[in-house]
């Protein structure tokens, strides 16, 4: 070989030494540009993970607030604050259609997020959030979004602010522009089944809008809308609970929790409140001349009459029949006189198709100018009430001191000289237990009403295991409403009242055995038990002189109409028509309640036995009355 050749032969060895190691070098570059890119693909799909998993965490959040039946508002203000801090937009709002359709249609800002760029709107705007209003502009984004059911974005934020706050100046849209540093504003439609509620707006650091963020933002206002329909079902329970149906007042429970809550408030700052006590005049009277649908229309006639002329702060109440109570917060006795007197001139002004007009007699009372105690205090009012019907009705009356014994003063000397004397055999506990409930009343916070009605509740359950609580309140509340239809007299009623607390204590006479039976009574056993109104009237309350006027009551409160009650047999007229109203309110409240022989009644049942016991066990009118109470506060 010569050593050209053998030149040659080392350079080919050379060249394809140096084509192999480019084609090696070429392999690593493509295998490192190859990692760069997966790498890349990884972290953009963790990041996409990382915002489905943070997208499931959000709308989970949601999810849970609907379960948990918070209320509208708190509702959108949380998910606004969602929006703002775990998806990192800049700004997040709620906004709400009001009179939509028409020309006086406006947005509500019904919740916004709450950081330094939102505080210098409402620096510059001078107003919160949540008060804040603004036209309803039909060709804006805004309401495209809302009609079409679409999400849209658009980078135009300076439109958009100037849209929401029309007062802004230019330096300060500016201002704001600059502090907020989005590029971009998204609309996302909300709506309440086929109705439109309103929109989500979002501000975000971010040019346009991805897929991904759509189909985000479409899966939130799912869930915002399912929890506006859960929270407003949620607010639509919660008002009936507190409202009266025919009116849309107030209930007497919701009354009677705010003026204890009032009282409490009074007495810590020695700020008096007033109670205007009103009752609608000649209502029997309407009902028989044109009937009772009329009378439906007296009623709320004076509803509508309360809600214009009250406060925001005030609580104006149905508290039954045609009875109302309005709770003056802040207001003195020559306050409560001008707002009744104006209430009660704009009710003499009303003229009602047929009826022609109507009128209502008020009472007021004023809280630590009349009375410190609630039960005083709704008893002066009531008492005024009823003097201004007695001196003509159409008028208002402010309360008087009481000079007279109160009829809960009476019942708890009765209960107190009942258990000293060992009238009755009630165990020494309870005895002990009850003594000291009266003795309590002496406390000036104490409410003499509710203990009255505990203390018979007590002494119920000694002899009767399934007497409810709270049924002796509700005796007497239904005892009252039917004696002022019958227009009793506010002595009468007051009689009425402890007649309803005492007609039964004679069943703690009457052996256990006998009044637990399951089984049917013997004769004998029947004669027992018939004894116990003569027993409560002649054995128990005849030595207590100072209720001698209530024992004809109970001694007749099992007297028929038609004479085959017990134990006198009378019958009509001969039977007090207060004994009539404590068996029919008795009667009723026992059907409504289990037996050891027998399960309660349901109301419509208890309704056709009364309907069909009318002529026999009471007078029909009072049937008639009746029903009529019972179908409109009970059923």
């Amino acid at each position: 070989m010569s050593i050209f050749s053998g030149f040659k032969d080392l350079l080919g060895q050379i060249n394809r030494l140096d084509g192999s190691i480019y084609l090696k070098g070429k392999d690593f570059a493509d295998v490192y540009a190859k990692n760069i890119a997966l790498e890349e693909e990884i972290a953009a799909r963790t990041k996409e993970l990382e915002q489905a998993n943070q997208t499931i965490l959000t709308l989970n959040s949601v999810w849970d607030m609907m379960n948990s039946s918070q209320p509208l508002s708190s509702m959108l203000n949380k998910i606004v604050n969602i929006l703002f801090n775990d998806m990192n937009y800049n700004y997040a709002s709620i906004l709400k259609i009001e009179n939509e359709n028409t020309k006086d249609a406006y947005f509500h800002i019904k919740a916004a997020s709450q950081n330094k760029n939102v505080s210098k709107i409402y620096s510059f705007l001078g107003k919160l959030s949540d008060a804040y209003y603004f036209p309803y502009v039909e060709n804006s984004i805004i309401a495209k979004s809302i009609n079409e059911r679409k999400i849209y974005s658009t980078p135009d934020i300076k439109g958009i602010l100037s849209m929401f706050f029309p007062s802004l100046k230019e330096e300060q849209i500016k201002d704001i522009m600059t502090s907020i540093n989005s590029k971009t504003c998204i609309i996302v439609p909300l709506h309440n089944g086929k109705d439109n509620f309103g929109c989500v707006v979002v501000a975000s650091d971010r040019e346009g809008l991805t897929d991904t963020e759509t189909n985000f933002l479409s899966l939130f206002a799912n869930q915002i809308e399912l929890a506006i329909t859960v929270a407003g079902l949620f607010e639509e329970v919660k008002k009936q609970a507190i409202t009266d149906p025919l009116t849309g007042l107030y209930n007497r429970r919701y009354f009677e929790e705010n003026i204890v809550k009032e009282a409490e408030r009074s007495l810590r700052l020695k700020q008096p409140f007033s109670l205007i006590s009103m009752d609608l005049d000649f209502l029997k009277k309407i009902n028989d001349t044109f009937g009772h649908q009329y009378g439906d229309i007296a009623i709320k006639t004076i509803s509508n009459v309360l809600k214009k002329e009250a406060r925001s702060i005030d609580i104006p109440a149905r508290i039954g029949g045609e009875e109302f109570n309005l709770l003056l917060p802040g207001v003195d006795s020559n306050g409560a006189a001008i707002a009744a007197e104006r209430i009660r001139k704009s009710i003499e002004n009303q003229v009602l198709e047929t009826i022609g007009g109507i009128t209502a007699s008020i009472g007021v009372a004023t809280f630590l100018e009349h009375s410190d105690r609630i039960d005083e205090l709704t008893e002066l009012a009531d008492q005024a009430m009823y003097k201004a019907k007695l001196e003509g009705r159409n008028r208002v009356k402010i309360a008087e001191p009481q000079t007279d014994v109160n009829w809960q003063k009476t019942a708890i000397e009765t209960f107190m000289d009942i258990l000293a004397k060992k009238r009755i055999p009630v165990k020494d506990n309870i005895a002990k237990n009850i003594y000291q409930k009266l003795k309590d009343i002496n406390n000036k916070e104490q409410d003499s009403t509710e203990i009255l009605y505990s203390i018979v509740d007590i002494i119920s359950q000694t002899y009767n295991q399934m007497y409810q609580p709270g049924t002796t309140k509700s005796k007497i509340i239904l005892a009252v409403m039917l004696a002022k239809r019958l227009d009793f007299s506010k002595e009468e009623i007051n009689k009425l009242k402890l007649a309803i607390l005492l007609y039964d204590i004679g069943n703690i006479m009457i052996p256990e055995e006998i009044f637990n039976k399951k089984g049917p009574l013997t004769d004998e056993e029947k004669q027992i038990v018939r004894q116990h109104p003569v027993i409560a009237a002649r054995e128990i309350l005849k030595p207590i002189s100072k209720i001698q006027d209530i024992i004809p009551i109970i001694e007749s409160h099992h007297e028929n109409w038609d004479g085959q009650g017990y134990p006198g047999k009378k019958s009509g007229i001969d039977i007090p028509v207060m004994s009539q109203i404590v068996l029919i309110v008795d009667s009723f409240y026992a059907m409504m309640q289990d037996r050891p022989y027998r399960h309660a009644y349901n109301i419509e049942d208890i309704i056709s036995i009364i309907k069909q016991e009318s002529g026999k066990r009471w007078n029909e009118n009072l049937v008639e009355d009746f029903i009529e109470i019972i179908k409109k506060e009970v059923v």
